[in-house]
């Protein structure tokens, strides 16, 4: 999921003090492309303080070719088609799944990552439902959809459910998201359904629903949803958990709320493509990214949850932090909090034909 995020600071550490715990330096490269050669490095947007390539790469002796993608989508046909030579790449939950369904990853040989020790224990469980025997993917983000508002004009802890964004009162004072996916989560959590039914029945009463609900909406949008609510153009808007700390930075009277009927959320991860070739190099980019460090370093360029130990640590006596981030309702059961599943061809054809008629509205 792509995060236009701001940079809010972070200072990079002694990285060569790193690579004593990371195990592996890939000895096999082509000193052509560097000492220890190269890792293609394939990953959703702005996801990666710039800094710490430049850190890996001295520390390692192993050269970064970095590029980046908006959507899930617009990455897939890259590799499945294998028109590009990636090692490793970061995506999200539902699309690992659609990977490792096809063939197209390849096992991590946790032997050379042995930083995965620091992923918190409860994200490697939640990561079993896109892969099942966590021998594909290794998290690196996580984050849940919830309502940022401004207690300017809203009283802090009046909002609580998804259904109030579909209150009068709130008339032209909302941003919903401009994406098929999550308005229907949304739509459907607020009716008591699971955002991955195939019940079509359920999908015509989401769609009645978020009919009802257009004219209230000020617009539909995603990276700028944020701003609008920033700048005060709104006093709603539904975002992730990661903006919020960046727009509390910009405006100390927005707040967020993660609705009582559950909520959508999303892993994003590190894999290994089956074609890929620098597999080691791929394992050594993985650890360097799982080290406490380094996880700390790219939380603070982010403000988007990292589920590692070292940033868990880092933000646990802040009691707000941790309810946007690490929020304890993901002990509920995954039918009340979920993430999003491939549908396949028939679930595809399904949801764009209900979106369709909603946009027509």
């Amino acid at each position: 999921m792509k995060k236009n995020i701001k940079k809010i600071g972070a200072v990079i550490l002694i990285i060569a003090m790193l690579i004593s715990a990371m195990g592996v330096l890939a000895a096999c490269g082509n000193s052509s492309k560097g000492e220890n050669g190269e890792v293609r490095v394939y990953s959703l947007g702005d996801y990666i303080d710039p800094d710490l390539v430049g850190a890996f790469e001295k520390a390692t002796g192993i050269k970064v070719v970095l590029d980046t993608f908006d959507t899930n989508e617009e990455m897939y046909p890259v590799i499945s088609k294998g028109s590009v030579d990636y090692d490793v790449i970061c995506t999200s939950d539902y699309m690992i799944a659609r990977l490792i369904s096809e063939g197209l990853l390849q096992e991590i040989d946790f032997g050379n990552v042995s930083n995965i020790e620091n992923i918190e224990s409860k994200y490697m469980s939640m990561s079993q439902e896109f892969d099942p025997e966590n021998k594909y993917s290794v998290p690196h983000t996580f984050g849940t959809l919830g309502i940022m508002y401004n207690t300017e004009n809203i009283a802090e802890g009046e909002l609580s459910s998804w259904k109030d964004l579909w209150n009068e009162k709130y008339s032209q004072q909302i941003v919903m998201p401009d994406s098929m996916r999550d308005n229907f989560a949304i739509a459907l959590k607020a009716l008591g359904y699971s955002i991955n039914t195939m019940n079509e029945e359920e999908l015509k009463a989401a769609t009645e629903y978020m009919k009802e609900q257009k004219p209230l909406v000020y617009t539909y949008a995603n990276d700028s949803a944020r701003d609008l609510a920033i700048g005060g153009s709104a006093d709603i808007a539904v975002v992730w958990s990661g903006e919020i700390l960046y727009s509390q930075e910009e405006n100390e009277s927005l707040e967020f709320v993660l609705p009582i009927e559950g909520t959508e959320y999303f892993i994003d991860s590190w894999a290994i493509p089956a074609a890929a070739k620098n597999k080691e190099n791929a394992e050594a980019w993985i650890n360097f990214m799982l080290d406490g460090d380094t996880a700390v370093t790219n939380y603070e360029y982010l403000t988007y949850a990292i589920p590692n130990k070292a940033v868990i640590d880092m933000v646990s006596s802040d009691e707000k932090i941790m309810s946007y981030l690490f929020p304890e309702m993901l002990a509920v059961s995954v039918s009340y909090n979920e993430s999003l599943k491939t549908l396949g061809p028939e679930g595809d054809d399904l949801y764009s034909q209900y979106w369709k008629e909603f946009k027509a509205e």
